[in-house]
C-alpha cells in the first residue's frame, strides 16, 4: 500500500515526494525500544486486571433481586470461572507433596513370602489391584530374604531391595528395578494399580525362584613369601 504520509498528490495530479521527517522517525523507532516496555504488565496481569474489573462491575450489578440482581449473579459465576481457568493455566495442576519412600513392609514388618502371596492372590481375585500388587512386591522381597539373596535388614525400600538383588540377579536387574518403580508409584497414591501391574510383579516372582543367583569368583590364591618351597 502507498504510504500517504510521504506522498502528496498536488493540484495537477502529479505526485509530489515529501521528506520524512527525522525527528518523527527516531522519536518512533526509541519509543520501540524495549527497555523502554520491560516493565509493562504481563499479558496474565492484564488478564486478570480485565477479571477484576468484570468482577468488581457484577459486584455492584447484583441488587439482590429482580432482572438486575440475576444478571449480575449469572455474570459474577462466569468471571468467576474465567478468572479460576486463568490461574489454572498460569500455575497448571497443584503439584503433588514430596514423596516419602518408606520400608518395602510398612509398620507391621515381614512375614513369610508364601503369606503375602496368598493375600496377594486373594486380593487380586476380588480386583483390588493396589492391595494386590502392595502384597506382591512383599512377596517377591521377602523370598529373595528366604532364599538369603538378601539380608534380611529393617528399613530397607523396595528400590533398595531392587539394586541389591539386582547384583546377584544380573540378568534380572532391570526388571526388579522396574517392579520396585511400579510399587513405589501405587503404594504412594501416584499411579492407578490394574491387572497388568500385579501380573508383572506375580510373574518376576515366579521367575526369580527359578533362577539360580551368580556367584562371586573365588579370590585368587596370594603366593607364600619366598615363592615355592
Amino acid at each position: 500500500m502507498p504510504n500517504w504520509g510521504d506522498r502528496l498528490l498536488v493540484a495537477g495530479g502529479a505526485p509530489v515526494t515529501v521528506p520524512r521527517d527525522p525527528a518523527r522517525d527516531a522519536a518512533r523507532d526509541e519509543l520501540l525500544n524495549a527497555e523502554y516496555h520491560k516493565h509493562d504488565p504481563s499479558v496474565l496481569q492484564r488478564i486478570t486486571d480485565w477479571i477484576s474489573e468484570h468482577i468488581s462491575g457484577a459486584l455492584n450489578s447484583i441488587s439482590g433481586d429482580g432482572t438486575t440482581g440475576t444478571t449480575g449473579l449469572i455474570l459474577f459465576l462466569v468471571v468467576a470461572v474465567l478468572i479460576a481457568a486463568a490461574l489454572w493455566w498460569r500455575l497448571g495442576a497443584p503439584g503433588r507433596a514430596a514423596r516419602t519412600v518408606q520400608d518395602v513392609y510398612g509398620a507391621e514388618g515381614p512375614r513369610g513370602a508364601d503369606q503375602y502371596r496368598a493375600d496377594a492372590a486373594a486380593h487380586a481375585a476380588a480386583g483390588r489391584w493396589t492391595e494386590a500388587v502392595r502384597e506382591q512386591m512383599r512377596a517377591l522381597v521377602r523370598s529373595l530374604e528366604e532364599r538369603t539373596l538378601l539380608d534380611t535388614r529393617p528399613g530397607r525400600t523396595a528400590d533398595e531391595a531392587a539394586a541389591e538383588a539386582g547384583r546377584a540377579l544380573p540378568e534380572h536387574a532391570a526388571a526388579l528395578a522396574a517392579a520396585a518403580r511400579t510399587f513405589d508409584d501405587i503404594a504412594y497414591g501416584e499411579r492407578t494399580a490394574d491387572q497388568a501391574a500385579y501380573r508383572l510383579l506375580h510373574e518376576l516372582d515366579r521367575t526369580l525362584e527359578r533362577t539360580r543367583p551368580v556367584l562371586a569368583p573365588d579370590p585368587a590364591p596370594v603366593p607364600a613369601p619366598g615363592g615355592a618351597a
